[in-house]
């Protein structure tokens, strides 16, 4: 695949991304939870397009981007606990909560990848467990970091609706502490199962 294929993917995949976006801004559940959910995306998404003649990512990267932007545009919209499917899922199997930010703290594990990409292009790690240990780290405290954004948050609005549905806690004590739980988790099993993969698209950017 020469660099005008890739081109054409990485554009369609932008193209897919601001679809979703323009489509999340359109009556959200509420202005100011949407601004703060979106926004992490919104920032992670110009910072790749302002970099992408400087530092092109293998395609593979700009797939977990795009998932886990359209994952955070549509969390945004409806808020993280009143996503309809997974609304769905609750009342089907009797469950006790909307699991759609839990399963979006799993899969930002994919996240790995990218910064697996940018440690081995950008510093002097080479593959091995020097490498898997740091991509871990990182992920994990970007994970922690997040959570304590939200935790200033609720200090800061005094638990106000919108810092709660923010929150997505859903009654739960526990939620940070399992947010960050599944972030790792989700890191440990992407590494585990798509190391292989992203070691052949690092191949393929260093032929091209």
């Amino acid at each position: 695949m020469n660099n005008g294929q890739h081109f054409k993917i990485h554009l369609t995949l932008l193209a897919i991304v601001l679809i979703v976006f323009t489509w999340s801004v359109i009556k959200p559940s509420s202005y100011l939870d949407w601004l703060a959910e979106v926004s992490p995306g919104v920032v992670a998404i110009t910072v790749v397009v302002c970099i992408y003649h400087k530092f092109r990512f293998t395609t593979f990267s700009y797939i977990i981007i795009a998932l886990l932007s359209i994952l955070t545009f549509i969390g945004g919209h409806y808020t993280y606990s009143e996503v309809p499917l997974f609304n769905w899922l609750k009342e089907e199997f009797h469950l006790q909560r909307n699991h759609y930010d839990r399963f979006g703290h799993f899969l930002k594990g994919l996240l790995a990848i990218v910064i697996r990409e940018i440690l081995l292009r950008k510093t002097q790690l080479t593959k091995g467990v020097w490498l898997t240990g740091i991509t871990i780290s990182i992920l994990l405290a970007i994970a922690a970091f997040y959570e304590i954004i939200e935790w200033l948050s609720t200090r800061i609005s005094k638990g106000s609706k919108g810092t709660k549905d923010f929150l997505g806690m859903q009654g739960d004590r526990w939620d940070a502490q399992w947010d960050m739980f599944l972030a790792l988790l989700g890191t440990i099993l992407t590494l585990l199962f798509f190391t292989k993969l992203h070691d052949k698209y690092l191949k393929r950017l260093n032929k091209e």
